[in-house]
């Protein structure tokens, strides 16, 4: 059984090739280790999506009742046309209410209901149908209302969703067919049924496949749109959007946020003196070497040139402070004299500095560094500009050289 897994597991591995590294495969099976920017796209895109599948819905359901009128008695064309119409208003509301916000809570409300919508219209137009006696066109026109959980199964596949999701939103439209057959189970011909819900499992699983698919390309392509190419840390316009969601959540949960923005010092005088290349080296270095120090949750992001911006949720000013101190001590690299690296550093937060908007964030901690590097330099700053200085500030980075350096390079 082992085996067969492992045969499995890389067969499923083969339909992305080199699309993943190998700690994202278990992406594709829950959700719950997306990164937030990867969440936020995806929410969006479904939403999208769901409004597009809900407008076709709500165009073609009440066209329908122009074929019932001509094939069906009436009584049963009336009840009919009221089920369509009540659906088409349903479809209406959700391209109407549902707008991508990029929380994926809002992109499940929309996908299940536009999944119950017709699931419910499905079980109610067969108890209708199965009251009746039908025989030649009419017989063909009601079988056709029977393909609607196929229609349904097959249309997950135009979302890129994990395996799990695919399974829990396809679980109600099979229980909505197996419930339609209990509550026909006098007259239903079960070998036909039986085949007919295999069939809706086979859909099941090749949606599910289709699913997995675009959230494999859809996490390599949003992985390689937000990664700053040189230094592998997130991008200036990833950040933005990261700060402009976590600016959000830190307003309506009256949680702390602070933002950090550090600039390497003497940076140009690296390109001057020893090249471009030894200066994309020492950025890489400073990355890297910043990365290394950071808390789970926290955010690096490449602003431009030698600054960047460290995002830290959920921290306020005195942890942020102590953070930053942890960081300074693990040191910024090494230049290509064998001096340190160093930098000065702006530090804001959202209650402390009153900040209304994320750019305000950005804009405070900018000014600080710009008054860190006046004083000298290889600081941080953490208030305004004629505020006594902090003790901690001009800490010397405690780097063991040996550690950072390899052998031969000295």
């Amino acid at each position: 059984m082992g085996r067969l897994a492992g045969i499995f597991w890389a067969r499923l591995k083969g339909l992305v090739p080199d699309e993943l590294n190998s700690s994202e495969f278990s992406w594709l099976l829950l959700p719950t280790r997306h990164f937030s920017l990867l969440a936020q796209r995806r929410a969006t895109m479904i939403v999208n999506r769901v409004r597009l599948f809900a407008f076709l819905f709500a165009v073609l359901t009440p066209l329908w009742a122009i074929i019932d009128y001509f094939v069906f008695p009436l009584p049963l064309w009336f009840a009919l046309a009221a089920l369509r119409f009540s659906a088409c208003i349903a479809f209406i509301l959700v391209v109407v209410h549902y707008r991508p916000s990029g929380s994926l809570g809002n992109a499940y409300r929309a996908m299940a209901l536009l999944f119950a919508i017709p699931t419910v219209f499905y079980v109610a137009s067969h108890q209708l149908l199965i009251g009746y006696s039908l025989a030649g066109m009419s017989a063909a026109i009601a079988t056709g209302y029977a393909f609607l959980p196929f229609v349904l199964l097959a249309g997950l596949s135009i979302f890129p969703l994990s395996l799990i999701e695919s399974a829990l939103f396809a679980a109600p439209i099979l229980l909505a067919q197996f419930l339609a057959g209990v509550l026909n189970w006098g007259v239903m011909d079960w070998p036909t049924f039986a085949g007919a819900f295999w069939l809706l499992a086979l859909i099941t699983g090749v949606s599910a496949l289709a699913g997995i698919s675009q959230l494999a390309f859809m996490i390599a392509l949003v992985r390689q749109a937000i990664r700053d190419p040189l230094t592998g840390v997130f991008s200036r316009r990833s950040g933005e959007e990261t700060l402009d969601l976590q600016f959000t959540i830190a307003q309506r949960s009256n949680a702390a946020l602070s933002l950090a923005f550090i600039d390497l010092d003497h940076f140009k005088s690296i390109n001057d003196s020893f090249g471009h290349e030894a200066g994309d080296s020492v950025l890489k270095a400073a990355a890297s070497t910043i990365a290394k120090h950071l808390r789970r949750g926290d955010m690096l992001v490449r602003w431009g040139g030698e600054e960047f911006v460290l995002i830290l949720p959920n921290t306020d000013h005195q942890q942020a402070g102590v953070a930053l101190a942890r960081l300074r001590q693990g040191g910024f690299g090494w230049r290509p004299d064998r001096e340190p690296v160093t930098a000065s550093i702006g530090l804001a937060e959202i209650k402390a500095d009153n900040c209304q908007d994320w750019r305000k964030l950005v804009e405070t901690a900018d000014q600080r560094m710009y008054v860190a590097k006046r004083r000298g330099r290889n600081q941080v700053c953490d208030s305004d500009e004629s505020t006594v200085e902090r003790a901690w500030h001009a800490a010397e980075p405690v780097v063991n050289y040996q550690a950072i350096v390899p052998a031969g390079e000295m």
